[in-house]
């Protein structure tokens, strides 16, 4: 599932089987012939109906990716943090060509002088270099990595 989310500017209002799939699915997916119509028994729905409203979180902004994690180092690709500081009055332009790069995994917005943060994963690791000069390009901006130095697994599980 990959629907453009759309920007929220409002709290979303779930009904409780809309918060079922947000929390079951924070949980992953089983790993059977048909996850979704496992989970979608688990939470008392079809598939369709669990397909559908899934669609729907996605298309209203609600959740802004669903999708699988992949760990880009051990198929051999790169990854690392990198973070911008963007002047207030070009956010909305620099946020969309970052966001236009395929290897910008996530994107978010700080309360800092490094203002946007994001991800970026790569086929292979000297990409990385690549990708970051060319968003350096496109933006007018310098762009900080942040490559990773030890690695430490948090389970996130935010309960709506």
């Amino acid at each position: 599932m990959n629907a453009a989310p759309a920007i929220r500017s409002e709290p979303a209002t779930l009904d409780a089987a809309d918060r079922g799939i947000v929390n079951r699915l924070q949980e992953g997916l089983p790993l059977v012939a048909a996850p979704y119509a496992a989970v979608a028994a688990e939470l008392g729905l079809s598939e369709g109906e669990l397909l559908y409203r899934l669609e729907r979180l996605l298309e209203s902004g609600v959740l802004s990716r669903f999708g699988p994690m992949y760990h880009a180092e051990r198929l051999g690709g790169g990854l690392t943090l990198a973070a911008l500081a963007v002047p207030e009055p070009d956010y909305a332009r620099v946020t969309e060509r970052v966001n236009a790069f395929p290897e910008v995994a996530h994107n978010y917005r700080r309360e800092h002088r490094l203002n946007m943060w994001f991800v970026l994963a790569t086929e292979t690791p000297e990409r990385i270099g690549e990708v970051i000069a060319a968003i350096e390009t496109a933006t007018g901006l310098p762009v900080y990595n942040m490559p990773k130095q030890e690695e430490f697994h948090v389970r996130l599980h935010l309960p709506v």
